[in-house]
């Protein structure tokens, strides 16, 4: 898109089906660079990938050529397939219907890509179901605990 000038950055979220806590050790960074490859070759910039066993933080620069919602069903749609060819569980894996998205401005760029990188040391004091409900109140972001994520804390 000529003469179109953008600087947009966003953090998603999302969960294995049922919230389990399927995204093991023994094939999660196989699973991030996979990931990153589909941010890569949608034309976004990855800036930051990490999680915990049951769920995922991506932090994206984005331009306006897609729609957050056809990204995030691509990621989702080709990761999933990725996780069963390689055949990393013994049983069939998807992810949760729905995610969460949150925009940043670029001076928050550093705190956003720490944040998502430190989440084991962020767990051991904050469980996902508070830090996902905090971001929803820090963004100020209207919700209905029926459509929420499955939580199992």
């Amino acid at each position: 898109m000529a003469n179109t000038y953008s600087q947009m950055y966003a953090q998603i979220v999302f969960t294995p089906r049922g919230r389990q806590s399927l995204i093991l050790p023994s094939f999660k960074d196989e699973l991030y660079r996979y990931i990153t490859g589909i941010v890569q070759n949608k034309g976004q910039k990855m800036m930051a990938i990490n999680g915990m066993p049951d769920h995922i933080h991506i932090f994206i620069s984005f331009r306006p050529t897609i729609a957050i919602s056809d990204l995030v069903r691509d990621i989702k749609g080709n990761s999933a397939k990725f996780i069963n060819e390689q055949k990393f569980l013994p049983r069939k894996f998807s992810w949760q219907e729905g995610f969460g998205c949150f925009t940043y401005s670029h001076s928050q760029i550093g705190s956003v890509a720490r944040y998502v990188m430190n989440q084991k040391e962020h767990h051991r004091e904050c469980t996902f179901r508070k830090e996902y409900l905090n971001l929803l109140q820090e963004f100020v972001v209207p919700f209905e605990d029926q459509y929420l994520f499955d939580f199992f804390d």
